[in-house]
């Protein structure tokens, strides 16, 4: 990939993630916790993938995002361990969201899952605009 694809994927993963995180707020806003819920994962999955990118890794699935965000950033110390939790533990819900009609979510789930959530985007986003991937 070049270094020119490289940064313009980097900036649509980005971008839908600013987009899932913006929906889950629509979703929470108007009581769809579950699905806000599951908008926050894909928040974090898109942010993953656009710090992968920056070494050239194209996950071809969520766990190879997860595997690969592990291998090339957690066990690096780029990120903690608890990063990389909080994706796993997002992953799960979101299949419980999606799968599992029975399995619910309280608002101060979502609340604080949001937290979570953009402590770790904006660690990401940082790191983005250290390398020079975002402005």
């Amino acid at each position: 990939m070049r270094e020119e694809n490289k940064r313009e994927n980097v900036r649509e993963e980005t971008d839908r993630a600013d987009e899932s995180i913006r929906a889950a707020d629509l979703l929470f806003d108007n009581g769809f916790t579950r699905d806000a819920v599951a908008k926050l994962y894909y928040s974090l999955l898109y942010m993953v993938r656009a710090i992968l990118l920056t070494k050239g890794l194209e996950p071809k699935s969520h766990e190879g995002a997860l595997r690969l965000f592990g291998l090339h950033f957690v066990k690096q110390a780029v990120f903690e361990a608890k990063d990389s939790h909080l994706f796993s533990k997002l992953m799960k819900y979101r299949q419980e969201a999606d799968y599992n009609p029975s399995y619910m979510f309280t608002p101060e789930d979502y609340i604080e899952f949001k937290k979570e959530v953009v402590i770790v985007i904006q660690k990401i986003t940082t790191r983005l605009k250290e390398e020079g991937y975002l402005a």
